[in-house]
């Protein structure tokens, strides 16, 4: 490529940048904060408790999520993390309706295919 082409492209991707910088660096809304806070204690209890934490939000292919994919010795956990500012709402569990266990099922499924090992033991955990 030649570089007078290469400066418009750098010129051009650095004016969209500031353009839209500002709708990137807006602040989280208050569930989604709660959420990745939960996130970083539900881990911290986790490696605590001895747990080998492997990846964080992952998303399948499918639509599928895991908040928390780790390892308990030789059990694979998939974890589904809920933070509640206070139990008004029910617990957190109560919070994992049969949507989202869909969802948290095809997550699993996806990263149990990516290993290609039928015969690994796993399981669901709320935090």
């Amino acid at each position: 490529m030649n570089s007078a082409l290469a400066r418009s492209i750098a010129d051009l991707s650095s004016r969209w940048r500031n353009h839209f910088s500002r709708w990137t660096s807006l602040p989280k809304s208050g569930h989604l904060r709660r959420g990745a806070r939960g996130e970083k204690l539900a881990c911290r209890y986790l490696k605590r408790s001895g747990y080998k934490i492997l990846l964080r939000n992952f998303r399948g292919r499918s639509g599928g999520e895991i908040d928390v994919v780790c390892r308990d010795n030789d059990t694979l956990v998939f974890v589904e993390v809920k933070t509640r500012a206070h139990e008004d709402f029910g617990r957190p569990v109560e919070a994992v309706d049969r949507e989202k266990q869909k969802r948290i099922s095809r997550g699993a499924l996806a990263w149990l295919r990516m290993l290609d090992n039928p015969d690994i033991f796993f399981r669901f955990d709320v935090v």
